[in-house]
């Protein structure tokens, strides 16, 4: 698929200063040039062009909020000095695969300010004696070469910058939402005032049931009193019964 036709699909009826990232791999450049991208792009900050067959960047139409440029496999061996003038911001550069072969085109980097990480893997520029100390040397402002710094510490992913970013953010977040402490003091009050609750209920229970123990044994007391009262009432009816009896027996033993 050529260039241009490869731009429209990726635009998905979207206007060209709405895009952020593009992604034209594998397509077909027109003579090795770059077509159908201009200056309306301007808020692309992730440009990717692998494979494409470009020679040239001649035509790099001014993108100042490019951040990110994918140039890998394609058949560039120099004038990368239109990157600084059209590209002054770019941080990440990677140009893995192409006919790179000397310092000196890689020296036209030199004005990319803000250029941290340049990969120039599978470029025959590897080959040279020193390179990576060459390089380094070359471009101070660069932290990254192929993937590792200078003490062979390899570059986090751009997931994992995504990640500690978030996890800024994150933190922000905790500040602005106050001290955890505050939270938990109120918990405690709450809870505190549960356990009171609780106290008051159990102390309910143990009066009600004081109570009906009372009311009870009240009732025991009351049934025994009347047992002793009904026994005491059935004791003297039998000496009554006695007593008549005994004038009658008096007056039998006169009898006799």
């Amino acid at each position: 698929m050529e260039m241009k036709k490869r731009i429209t699909l990726e635009l998905r009826n979207r206007a060209p200063e709405k895009v952020t990232e593009l992604v034209l791999d594998n397509c077909r450049s027109s003579n090795g040039e770059i077509e159908g991208l201009n200056e309306s792009f301007k808020e692309l900050e992730f440009l990717s062009m692998a494979n494409v067959e470009l020679t040239s960047l001649a035509r790099l139409p001014t993108l100042s909020k490019l951040r990110k440029l994918e140039l890998s496999d394609n058949i560039i061996s120099g004038g990368l000095e239109v990157l600084a003038e059209k590209c002054p911001n770019l941080t990440y550069l990677n140009l893995s695969g192409n006919k790179i072969k000397d310092l000196s085109t890689v020296e036209a980097l030199q004005n990319l300010k803000n250029l941290k990480s340049l990969d120039l893997f599978n470029c025959e520029i590897t080959n040279l004696e020193d390179y990576r100390e060459s390089v380094f040397e070359l471009l101070h402002q660069i932290t990254y070469l192929d993937g590792f710094d200078q003490e062979d510490n390899e570059a986090p992913d751009s997931e994992e910058e995504e990640d500690e970013e978030g996890d800024e953010d994150d933190e922000e977040d905790e500040d602005e939402a106050g001290p955890p402490g505050e939270y938990e003091e109120d918990d405690d009050e709450d809870d505190g005032g549960s356990d009171l609750g609780e106290g008051e209920e159990e102390e309910e229970e143990v009066g009600l049931s004081y109570l009906m123990k009372e009311e009870i044994q009240d009732e025991e007391d009351d049934d025994d009193y009347i047992e002793e009262k009904g026994d005491e009432e059935e004791a003297e009816g039998v000496q009554g019964e006695k007593r008549k009896r005994d004038p009658e027996d008096e007056g039998e033993e006169e009898d006799d």
